[in-house]
């Protein structure tokens, strides 16, 4: 297992580094299942990214450094380990469409006063539900 995520953490920082170094204006980042827990602090350098997929990974914490990401409109962390949300600061995203949460266990209070404050879509499961086989 450690094997598993220390070359998932190797793979995740090559294609971070290699946008960052690039210049490239990339629109997108694909780190699906790749047992990340944190993301390299270099992700807030992707001023120009506008959508980023974290599903099927192991957060357990909102990657914040995505609320500074001024061009973000879509993030995908389906099927992770995420309780909290910081409604208030994706609130302030002008660019952002859309929050996908399905399969996380989301504490009552996010699901409680999300749905006031955000102009985005947030996508999550019913309480309790657990994703499907693989």
């Amino acid at each position: 297992m450690l094997k598993k995520m220390g070359e998932a953490v190797a793979r995740v920082a090559r294609k971070v580094n290699e946008t960052v170094e690039s210049g490239s204006d990339t629109l997108e980042l694909h780190l699906e299942g790749n047992f990340l827990h944190r993301l390299p602090n270099e992700v807030s350098t992707l001023q120009h990214l506008k959508a980023i997929d974290l599903s099927r990974n192991q957060f357990r914490d909102f990657p914040e450094q995505l609320t500074t990401l001024p061009a973000l409109e879509t993030i995908n962390l389906e099927e992770n380990d995420i309780v909290d949300v910081p409604v208030e600061k994706l609130a302030a995203m002008s660019a952002l469409r859309r929050v996908n949460l399905r399969f996380n266990p989301l504490n009552a209070e996010v699901r409680a006063i999300a749905p006031p404050l955000i102009k985005f879509d947030m996508l999550v499961s019913p309480e309790g539900a657990r994703p499907p086989p693989p």
